[in-house]
């Protein structure tokens, strides 16, 4: 089991009652939706936020961001980098704005 960093966005971090980041298990191997998965594991409110509960898809109007570069079109068993699983860097769910 690794243990990563996740950073929600603010919406998220209210409605789930923590700070700017936190700490999750994620199985082995740890893969992108290993994290989505643990998120809502971990605070049940946020079940239907990130993703689809029926289809399991991520929302249009959120992102997935890790290292720099955007895994929110990858699938879902995408393997999560090294720079992630050791903590160095958190793996990011951002919300995406829109509008004009």
């Amino acid at each position: 089991m690794s243990t990563v960093r996740v950073v929600l966005p603010g919406h998220l971090r209210t409605l789930a009652h923590v700070g700017a980041e936190v700490s999750l298990d994620v199985g082995d191997p740890p893969t992108l939706g290993g994290v989505v998965e643990a998120v809502e594991q971990a605070y049940p409110m946020l079940r239907g936020t990130i993703r689809d509960q029926a289809t399991g898809k991520r929302w249009s109007f959120v992102r997935y961001f890790a290292c720099n570069t955007d895994m929110s079109h990858d699938p879902p068993d995408t393997p999560l980098p090294d720079a992630i699983i050791s903590g160095a860097e958190p793996f990011m769910v951002v919300g995406a704005m829109a509008g004009g």
